[in-house]
């Protein structure tokens, strides 16, 4: 094809330029968008979330210290009522929570509370929070999950209490958690009159934890649960 004096060719190219151009422009935008957001970010973690962490954990710690000297009084509920609303002028575990969402100690703070809640038998926020807290590990996420099958049992809601059980054994295969919560298992179907389940969970612990301290337990359950078929 002819282009007359180039005016067309030189047109064409004109606004392969412009189109060329513009996506340049484009791209260059995006980038930098996407700059602003990663620096965006990091500032946000260096110089707002990590300092807020420290501060946080740095306020738990009397709390911590409350909630560690409970487990081991006579005499809790005081104890576990001033890791719950701070003593000393420091933050309880319900300020952390209150104060610091969002950060890893306020995430710890709903399961200490959880707890702490239920030794004090207010069964209700018990669940609340340690419905709230959030865990891998293999040993304190089925610890959490059982202690809300803990607080349905003590409600006398035991179909929640067994699902939360049962929820906490499939999280885990670790000795210190598996054998506890089947034997709670079992022992509540064997009250709810479920005798395949409660044979299931028990006689999961003499095979699977033989060794484990709730294997006795166990063996004598396992009676009960025989008498019912």
């Amino acid at each position: 094809m002819l282009w007359p004096h180039g005016s067309k060719k030189k047109s064409a190219q004109a606004s392969d330029a412009c189109e060329f151009s513009g996506l340049v422009k484009a791209i260059l935008i995006f980038v930098g968008v996407v700059a602003v957001s990663v620096l965006g970010f990091l500032g946000f973690q260096n110089f707002i979330q990590e300092p807020k962490e420290t501060e946080a954990m740095n306020e738990m710690f009397q709390a911590q210290s409350y909630y560690e000297q409970a487990l081991t009084a006579t005499t809790k509920d005081s104890l576990f009522n001033l890791s719950l609303n701070g003593g000393n002028g420091k933050f309880g575990f319900v300020d952390i929570i209150d104060n610091y969402s969002g950060t890893n100690a306020a995430n710890l703070a709903n399961y200490y509370a959880g707890v702490a809640y239920l030794n004090t038998g207010k069964y209700l926020e018990a669940i609340k929070h340690l419905d709230q807290f959030k865990a891998d590990d293999a040993n304190v996420a089925p610890i959490a999950k059982g202690a809300i099958g803990d607080a349905f049992a003590q409600l006398d809601q035991q179909e929640e209490a067994l699902k939360y059980y049962e929820n906490a054994v499939s999280m885990s295969s670790s000795e210190l958690t598996a054998p506890r919560f089947l034997l709670k298992a079992g022992i509540i179907a064997i009250d709810l009159g479920k005798s395949s389940v409660a044979l299931k969970h028990l006689n999961a612990i003499l095979d699977d934890y033989p060794k484990s301290p709730e294997a006795d337990k166990a063996t004598l359950y396992l009676g009960k649960a025989e008498a019912m078929k």
